[in-house]
């Protein structure tokens, strides 16, 4: 089944900006029960896998009243607590305004709830994928920081044709990243958050390869929704990712890798760096850019 909300212009009661009022009171009772079913699940089953500012930044979502999320009740917590707020659309929305929400924290949020029958996995980014995987890390300041700094750098990434390049780090950082603590891998990503069965691959199985973050190896890979990813890429810590993000000449990478190739998610790089469990890789650092601004 393709996904469904995803729109070319907003639709009917959707602002120009591609907010819309959450109408909160006209979720079912029944989408009620399939939240608390997927919160029930999901956060008892990320224990001992989670990064510690996912599950410190949980604890916001555990205050609000059982059931799908009201954003009013949700942003008078999230806004003291990190600055951003939520603000409903209705699923997937052009880069421009996506950027621009992000680069004034405002963390999107589509504003429907899977159907029970794809309770286990949704065809497409739902509320529950937005909120439970991503709004907890809004909380680490760091990593709040990197994501204004992506939104900021999407905007000019539109300017130069190059949001698919960025739409890639977007992907293997935000949606599926890793980053090391105490010694151990743990996962950030909302995509990886909010299916514990990826979870468990990602961190436990032989099978995927996990290697250093490279901003250029990055924006050079292609990836696939339709499956478990086959490549994870680990950051040494969120300020690490955060410095990355600031430090390299974005422009200067769309440049060199305009007319390359993308590399499939199990092809081999000559920079690759592959994670051995050392708190930082060897002879190279754990979120190269290209050249500083």
């Amino acid at each position: 089944m393709a996904a469904t909300h995803i729109f070319n212009a907003p639709p009917e009661g959707v602002a120009a900006d591609w907010t819309m009022p959450q109408n909160w009171s006209a979720f079912s009772p029944e989408q009620h029960r399939t939240w608390r079913t997927l919160f029930d699940r999901q956060s008892t089953a990320l224990d001992g896998y989670a990064c510690r500012s996912f599950l410190k930044g949980l604890d916001i979502l555990r205050q609000l009243t059982p059931g799908v999320p009201d954003f009013a009740e949700l942003n008078a917590l999230l806004k003291p607590a990190s600055g951003w707020e939520v603000v409903a659309v209705p699923g997937w929305i052009p880069n421009r305004p996506f950027f621009e929400h992000l680069a004034n924290r405002r963390f999107p949020a589509a504003n429907f709830v899977r159907p029970p029958e794809q309770i286990a996995y949704s065809e497409e980014p739902d509320m529950f994928h937005d909120i439970f995987g991503h709004i907890p890390m809004l909380a680490d300041p760091a990593f709040s920081d990197f994501l204004v700094a992506y939104g900021e750098a999407g905007l000019r990434a539109e300017k130069l044709g190059a949001s698919d390049f960025l739409g890639r780090l977007w992907l293997y950082t935000v949606e599926f990243g890793l980053v090391v603590e105490d010694g151990a891998l743990r996962a950030f990503g909302g995509g990886l958050l909010s299916s514990p069965a990826e979870t468990l691959r990602a961190l436990t199985s032989a099978e995927p390869r996990r290697i250093w973050l490279d901003i250029e190896r990055v924006m050079r890979t292609d990836y696939h929704f339709d499956e478990f990813q086959r490549i994870y890429f680990v950051v040494e810590s969120f300020e690490a990712l955060l410095r990355a993000t600031e430090d390299t000449d974005f422009a200067g990478v769309y440049r060199k890798i305009a007319n390359d190739p993308a590399l499939e998610p199990g092809d081999a790089w000559p920079g690759d760096i592959a994670y051995d469990g050392r708190l930082s890789p060897v002879g190279a650092g754990p979120a190269k850019g290209v050249a500083a601004r």
